[in-house]
């Protein structure tokens, strides 16, 4: 059996991809992979520890009610980059506000993280697949001070690094810097992540989709009429329609069309006219492994990682996949 290449081992291999970092980007990926290892944990033992399933009796600033183990995967997860000394400041889908680290130690930090640290918390009671997403910034604040608003409010295309992590029948952690995306499994018999999808690249197109139909008649007629003509219909030279295959953690399905192929629609409504993701949280770094694995994401009409945001917790339509299903479904709100 060839000996498998672990996330830290790999992480050393790929230092050389960035001549201004001095080994503190491979320690926060590192960071990263510990506190997701301990949310891992928390996740498998859901079903039998009263204290990390059900709602905390909070809603979090989305109105969203906050489940206990998004809150434990939030402070697990702030934990690591507040003892690590990597990052000067984080932005959480779960709190109001970014948060400066005050530490001097943690002033000294050259990147920022903004994350949602746990997509798809409302399917925790039922053990559907769940994740994490988090995006890396370098701060554009001084070194030495405290992190500021405008090193969270960063456009998309200057992320650094990106991934997310995968709570399901095994646990995965997806990510880029820029050079491709890999894919790592978590081998519990030795508690490290192992590479097990290396240079992962996303179909063309697919035979799959995944939207939430429940709002097919109060979003553009446009996104109707793709889903009945193109998803519904049995098309030339096909033996079937496509497969509608929504599960409700963008994670999961994120995950399956990177794979397999296919396309995820969460447009704008008469609802939410602005969308319902989370620009910085969810669309950005999802948005950066889809462009570096060949896919494509956008509102419907621009380009996801052009967006300069306006606000912590801004919402937009989002369209993401294989790229031609992507350039299919545009064309139908141009």
């Amino acid at each position: 059996m060839a000996k498998l290449t672990t996330l830290h081992e790999f992480i050393m291999d790929r230092q050389g991809d960035f001549p201004y970092a001095t080994g503190e980007l491979s320690r926060l990926l590192s960071d990263i992979s510990v506190a997701s290892k301990v949310v891992s944990n928390d996740v498998r033992r859901a079903g039998l520890m009263d204290d990390i399933i059900g709602a905390q009796g909070n809603t979090n600033i989305q109105g969203e009610e906050q489940q206990k183990l998004d809150v434990i995967a939030d402070n697990a997860f702030i934990s690591v980059f507040k003892t690590g000394g990597e990052v000067c400041g984080i932005a959480s889908e779960e709190n109001d506000d970014f948060m400066p680290f005050e530490s001097e130690f943690s002033k000294g930090g050259k990147y920022v993280v903004l994350f949602d640290p746990l997509d798809g918390s409302s399917n925790i009671d039922v053990n559907v697949s769940i994740g994490t997403i988090f995006s890396i910034y370098r701060r554009v604040s001084e070194k030495g001070s405290p992190a500021t608003l405008a090193d969270m409010l960063q456009e998309g295309a200057k992320q650094i690094a990106a991934g997310y992590v995968l709570y399901g029948s095994s646990t995965m952690l997806v990510y880029t810097t820029g050079f491709g995306v890999n894919g790592f499994t978590l081998d519990p018999s030795i508690g490290e992540f192992c590479l097990s999808h290396p240079k992962m690249q996303m179909p063309t197109t697919g035979r799959m989709y995944a939207m939430n139909e429940g709002n097919i008649n109060i979003c553009d007629p446009g996104i109707k009429e793709y889903i009945e003509t193109y998803c519904q219909q049995i098309l030339e030279g096909a033996s079937k329609p496509y497969s509608g295959r929504y599960i409700g953690s963008l994670v999961a399905d994120f995950h399956r069309n990177l794979i397999k192929g296919g396309i995820y629609i969460y447009p704008s409504t008469t609802v939410d006219p602005d969308g319902r993701l989370r620009l910085l949280y969810e669309c950005n770094p999802l948005a950066f492994i889809a462009e570096q694995a060949g896919g494509l994401a956008t509102t419907g009409h621009d380009r996801v990682m052009d967006i300069v945001p306006k606000e912590l917790h801004e919402r937009i339509p989002f369209f993401i996949g294989s790229k031609e299903m992507v350039e299919q479904a545009m064309n139908f709100l141009k």
